[in-house]
């Protein structure tokens, strides 16, 4: 299994009629997770949130080269 970089967001059972829709769905799941949190708190949330789906995918491969490619150009 390699890493997915292209928009790969989906919802079982839902149909989407635009295909940037599923996009903007997590977008503000992500804003709504993070509102009204101070930016200790955000940063705890953002921690634990990569942690879990780290643990989740489970792959070592996928994990470091989404490590790598978080790296590029910072």
């Amino acid at each position: 299994m390699s890493l997915i970089t292209t928009p790969n967001f989906h919802q079982t059972g839902k149909r989407y009629f635009r295909e940037f829709s599923p996009n903007d769905d997590f977008y503000e799941m992500l804003i709504e997770t993070h509102r009204d949190l101070s930016d200790e708190q955000s940063n705890m949330v953002n921690a634990k949130l990569i942690l879990l789906l780290a643990n989740h995918i489970g792959d070592m491969d996928v994990l470091a080269e989404a490590m790598k490619a978080a790296r590029e150009d910072v």
